[in-house]
């Protein structure tokens, strides 16, 4: 062998040794390092009320240790890291802080996506900690921007002016509920003394010809005035909601079912057939087949709870 085929196999060798020991994990890594191109950049960000967990992972190479930040500080490196790279992404489950982070990172021109909350141990190891999410996210989003669109399971953002539509309806859906505890919590009291619950015993009439010890309606007038206020901001808030419903209803649903449908859809072109609808409201069958059984479940309940409420009260 000559010296300039010795050097060939030296050559070769070393390249092949740089390679094994660069893990990439998916063609865009391998494009951008052997093209001097600058990388996309994907963001798993595991989101609290004080702070964010980051993993960062450049490319296709392997994710990078998680970053702790607190929330100003991680908008500033978010912004910095956008200017250096071709495009950023970024993925965070949805929870109960909203879509303002969403919000923030668009308007920095970063492609940020909210998907549902789920289990990210895939590999069931029974360890969970904030680090581990944020890269289990981080390593979905690798896959989603490389095309594969079953990676994440995306939550459509509403705008915020669907967002302040709908919470009309929701805040009278709450006062609801904390109307009839308190009222629950008055025929408790009457039913623990052996008396005949009443229906609706905290209205004025009602109450005034109430036979009961004089202590127990010392407690129930506790709660009457109470239950007094919240009837009356429900009701406000359902002629509110009345009003702003179309004068051509569908035969048999109401002004007020309608608009909150309206308002908890928020755009009904997203969905392209009866199927989809069906699907995001959980009124499908769900199904378990395996092998030459096939059986199909009760609904899935797989959506919109608030949807299927309004369909069975119709």
């Amino acid at each position: 062998m000559t010296c300039k085929e010795c050097g060939q196999v030296v050559k070769l060798a070393r390249t092949m040794q740089y390679l094994n020991n660069t893990e990439l994990s998916s063609h865009e890594g391998t494009r951008c390092q052997f093209n001097g191109g600058r990388c996309a950049i994907k963001l798993g960000i595991d989101v609290h009320q004080d702070f964010y967990v980051v993993v960062e992972q450049v490319g296709g190479s392997n994710p990078k240790p998680p970053q702790r930040f607190a929330k100003a500080a991680f908008l500033h490196w978010a912004a910095k890291l956008k200017r250096q790279a071709r495009e950023v992404y970024a993925v965070y489950e949805a929870c109960g802080f909203g879509f303002a982070l969403q919000r923030q990172l668009s308007a920095l021109s970063i492609h940020c996506h909210v998907v549902c909350p789920q289990k990210l141990d895939e590999q069931n190891r029974r360890v969970k900690t904030d680090g581990l999410d944020a890269k289990a996210l981080c390593l979905k989003l690798d896959r989603f921007v490389q095309a594969n669109r079953d990676a994440l399971a995306l939550v459509r953002v509403p705008s915020e002016k669907e967002e302040q539509l709908r919470a009309v309806h929701r805040q009278r859906e709450q006062l609801v509920k904390v109307r009839k505890q308190l009222e629950a919590q008055g025929r408790s009291l009457l039913v623990n003394h052996g008396i005949e619950p009443v229906k609706n015993w905290w209205k004025p009439r009602t109450f005034a010809a109430l036979q009961v010890p004089e202590w127990m309606k010392e407690l129930l007038q506790n709660s009457q005035p109470i239950l007094l206020a919240l009837q009356e901001k429900i009701a406000a808030l359902t002629l509110q909601l009345q009003n702003a419903a179309t004068t051509n209803q569908p035969r048999g649903l109401g002004a007020l079912t309608s608009v909150i449908i309206d308002r908890e859809i928020g755009d009904w072109r997203r969905f392209n057939n009866r199927r989809q609808i069906a699907s995001y409201t959980g009124l499908c069958p769900g199904e378990y087949s395996s092998g030459n059984t096939r059986l199909q479940s009760c609904v899935t309940k797989h959506g919109n709870p608030r949807l299927r409420e309004l369909r069975w009260w119709n």
